[in-house]
């Protein structure tokens, strides 16, 4: 790749979303930027827009490092991505974010990257590191990091717990933005919590929920991940409140990157009839206003940050266009495959089968069951009876209740285990190391065989996803800080595929089983999850026992 782009000029129809209009003209790019627009006729009929933003998005839920990320975003008309590095944070600490800072400069993409202000998540729970308000203060002299990443932890916000408070403090003597998430967050506390600094909101399930969060001043975010879906429910908001909606995928698996990203979301809108100029007002301007992101709208003097489209119906994204490079066009990436450095924290020894036997305690009547739901980020609780065999409790596949564990992997202790339904599974077990937010190994499984030897798989490549059944076993390996694959994307996704599939064949009934069993462990959001210290209430915000 050249330092410098060369000067060229391209003409057809220019959106230009700031004045709503769309005119005839060319732009005159030099030296990556855009001297001059010139309006006039030409025969080109493709369209020229200013390039796609991802709101709000963990890059390393794509299994990808942000160079490879990049390589299959700009595919689809992605040109900036505002980036929450915390899940490597929890890893590695300052170490992970840096490294994430460093592997983005390899590419000519528009990674902007937030300074994580819950590392670890909750006090609950085993991570790998801490980042404290000195390291937030030092991340914030930086004039890459953009941002004090999603406060996820609102009860210390509202309690103004003094950790909290002076990250929040730290954002606003340095002028940053602070993301927000609080998910089912209504009336007065949803006031409280805006009031204290609090910007966005990315966890809204219902169109009530986030009205309540407009009326109060916050900008809201639509989601649409590979687990956490909302676009349908916050769509509408879209033409009341232009000005105060962006698109995000939060997170985004391999295989789904392949297909499409924020184009997917801007199609989807323009199909509901909501009107051009909003949509990407949402997809390209709100991003860089809220931000103050160094990203092109197609102004004299921006950056060359733009892409060209067939048709404003498909939406086919024919080039993109970044510091006037040319990084994409037809479908192909210009931006070729480079190795990435291994960093990691992975220090648990392998585990037995018995080590996930639950004993039933004497008189027990009922357990608690952890409830997951496909496409969201929320589980539910229930309680039911107990699959005893030989006085110890085991999953039962045929009411759908399995066996769930999350094990230790910064530590050698002893796995904790719950049961979870939703899953499907009929047979063996699938387990991951991408496990939020603390990144920890989770399993879910029928067999404590299966189960076992899923974990070990995992903990044998220090890190990754990996499925077995009775006779075959599949790993995906992420030795990039266990979460992270180093090869080629296009080949991560393909493998990520494959296992999903087999984890399809397994039985699971999930959409995107791996994507949901990472966020089996999230104890942020309610209502009952699991971490390495046992199960746990996400409503009380405490541990509650598995026995009834």
């Amino acid at each position: 790749m050249p330092t410098y782009p060369k000067d060229f000029n391209i003409s057809g129809k220019i959106i230009d979303v700031l004045q709503n209009r769309i005119f005839e003209g060319t732009l005159e790019v030099v030296n990556g930027k855009i001297q001059k627009i010139t309006p006039g006729p030409t025969e080109d009929t493709r369209y020229i827009l200013p390039g796609f933003i991802d709101a709000h998005v963990h890059i390393e839920s794509s299994m990808l490092v942000p160079s490879e990320f990049a390589r299959l975003a700009v595919v689809h008309g992605t040109v900036a991505t505002v980036s929450d590095p915390h899940e490597i944070g929890n890893v590695l600490g300052l170490t992970g974010v840096e490294y994430m800072l460093r592997n983005g400069e390899k590419v000519p993409f528009k990674f902007y990257f937030g300074a994580p202000s819950c590392v670890p998540a909750t006090p609950f729970e085993t991570a790998g590191a801490e980042i404290t308000p000195d390291d937030i203060e030092e991340l914030f002299q930086r004039n890459e990091i953009k941002y004090l990443a999603e406060m996820m932890n609102w009860p210390g916000v509202l309690n103004q717990d003094p950790d909290v408070t002076q990250k929040i403090t730290l954002a606003q003597k340095f002028g940053k933005q602070i993301d927000g998430h609080a998910p089912g967050l209504r009336g007065e506390q949803a006031r409280q919590y805006m009031a204290a600094g609090i910007s966005t909101d990315h966890e809204c399930f219902t169109a009530e929920e986030a009205l309540d969060k407009l009326a109060y001043g916050m900008k809201i975010l639509i989601r649409e991940g590979s687990a956490a879906r909302n676009f349908e429910d916050l769509i509408d908001l879209l033409p009341d409140y232009p000005g105060r909606i962006m698109f995000c995928s939060d997170d985004k698996h391999p295989d789904n990157l392949v297909e499409g990203h924020i184009n997917v979301l801007v199609k989807r809108a323009l199909a509901k009839g909501i009107d051009l100029f909003k949509v990407l007002q949402a997809a390209c301007v709100n991003p860089v206003q809220h931000y103050d992101l160094e990203v092109g709208l197609l102004q004299p003097g921006d950056p060359a940050d733009f892409i060209l489209v067939d048709n404003l119906e498909e939406l086919n994204v024919l080039k993109t266009y970044i510091g006037g490079f040319l990084v994409a066009e037809n479908g192909r990436s210009a931006i070729p495959y480079t190795s990435s450095e291994i960093v990691n924290n992975f220090k648990t020894e392998t585990k037995t089968p018995a080590q996930f036997c639950v004993p039933a305690p004497a008189g027990i009547i009922q357990i608690q069951v952890i409830e997951a739901a496909d496409g969201q980020l929320i589980t539910g609780s229930t309680q039911v009876k107990p699959n005893l065999k030989n006085g110890v409790i085991i999953s039962d596949a045929a009411q759908d209740i399995l066996k769930v564990a999350v094990i230790n992997r910064y530590q050698n202790t002893q796995p904790a285990v719950a049961f979870i339904r939703n899953f499907g599974l009929k047979d063996g077990a699938i387990a991951s190391s991408v496990a939020h937010d603390s990144h920890n190994i989770i399993v879910v499984g029928v067999e404590d065989e299966s189960i076992c030897r899923a974990v070990n798989l995992i903990i044998e490549a220090k890190g990754g996803i990996a499925a077995v059944g009775q006779h075959t076993e599949k790993i995906l390996p992420l030795p990039v800080a266990g979460i992270m694959s180093d090869a080629d994307g296009y080949e991560v996704a393909k493998a990520y595929s494959d296992i999903d599939r087999f984890a399809k064949e397994l039985g699971s009934t999930l959409q995107s089983p791996f994507m949901t069993l990472s966020f089996m462990a999230l104890l942020v959001i309610p209502a009952l999850k699991l971490s390495d210290k046992g199960l746990f209430d996400g409503e009380k915000f405490t541990f509650t026992s598995l026995f009834v």
